[in-house]
């Protein structure tokens, strides 16, 4: 990854007053809080006429469905809208600060669905790991998303927002979903890559909690690909401080019309209840982008901190914080295939 192209305004000074001085984004974690859990759920996806997604013939119906008519039609799913919330010691780690690898493409897999350009992973302006996730809501309408490869033991994992997978309180799982990497304005090099299990927490499945407004998604592989293998992965951290650096990538409405890969950069702070926040102004169609630390502009990978969640009425974004309930789920998924 060799440049990012557009970075909306990130409110800095806003950040650094609510958390006094910024560190960098190595720094050591806080003290552990008290460790709690949160129970998560797992389901088959399933097409918009009911039928499972339980086969590669099925994925590939959703892969069908998504046309480029239909792609462009899609709307940007609204962010919810977040009040700032009180400054509490609930969004701290839970226990010791870890982390998973991250893991690059693999050259044979992206070169194949690439088209044989054995340049392009090398060569575009955005992440390949980050890309548009596609799906249709029960409720009506066909819906975007953002979202990114997850390294796990499986290769298939992605990871997005829980209002990208399921509607929340009173609502269903979401349909046709599909992910495209690094998808430009109509263009997706590395193809799609349809869900085969989703899995979110509980708690924004019953009551469209904020705190718990994560979900990861293991993909059905495309002739033969791992989207990791393709794409690459991001590592996993959690239990780090509410004060660190960040990239966040993701496809928002109000740059571009959504059709570009849009960056920001600054240092978060505790955005209240369990979350973390910064100022980028990034709306709908940017959620479940990642929140990215050690960000490596040469490789389009680091450690993925967090994941678009809310904005507020002035452009301050929260993505909840990540502790033991996430790394729990990334056990549970990581290695489904």
């Amino acid at each position: 990854m060799r440049s990012l192209r557009t970075l909306i305004g990130v409110t800095a000074a806003a950040a650094l007053v609510a958390t006094g001085t910024a560190t960098a984004a190595g720094a050591a974690p806080a003290a552990p809080a008290a460790k709690t859990t949160a129970a998560t759920t797992a389901a088959t996806p399933r097409l918009t006429g009911g039928a499972a997604v339980n086969s590669a013939s099925a994925a590939a119906k959703v892969a069908k469905y998504w046309t480029a008519a239909r792609m462009k039609a899609a709307k940007p799913v609204p962010e919810p809208r977040s009040a700032r919330g009180t400054l509490s010691a609930k969004a701290a780690p839970t226990g010791p600060a870890g982390s998973t690898p991250s893991a690059r493409a693999v050259a044979s897999a992206a070169n194949k669905l690439a088209g044989g350009n054995a340049k392009l992973a090398a060569s575009i302006t955005e992440s390949a790991v980050v890309g548009k996730v596609f799906f249709h809501k029960p409720s009506g309408g066909d819906w975007v998303c953002s979202a990114s490869a997850l390294n796990s033991a499986s290769k298939q994992l992605v990871i997005t927002a829980g209002h990208c997978v399921h509607e929340g309180a009173g609502g269903n799982w979401v349909t046709n979903w599909t992910f495209a990497p690094r998808y430009r304005s109509g263009s997706r090099p590395f193809g799609t890559f349809a869900a085969k299990q989703f899995r979110t927490f509980n708690s924004w499945i019953s009551s469209s909690d904020q705190d718990r407004d994560v979900a990861m998604v293991t993909t059905w592989p495309l002739n033969g690909n791992k989207v990791v293998n393709v794409v690459g992965g991001n590592g996993l951290n959690w239990n780090w401080g509410k004060t660190v650096a960040v990239t966040i990538l993701g496809y928002p409405q109000n740059a571009n019309g959504g059709e570009i890969q849009q960056w920001c950069q600054g240092t978060t702070y505790d955005g209240g209840g369990n979350k973390i926040a910064l100022g980028c102004n990034f709306n709908g169609g940017s959620s479940g982008g990642p929140w990215i630390m050690n960000f490596d502009n040469n490789t389009g990978l680091g450690q993925t901190d967090g994941v678009m969640s809310t904005i507020d009425g002035n452009g301050v974004n929260r993505a909840s914080y990540f502790d033991d309930a996430v790394k729990a789920m990334f056990d549970a998924q990581g290695s489904v295939t």
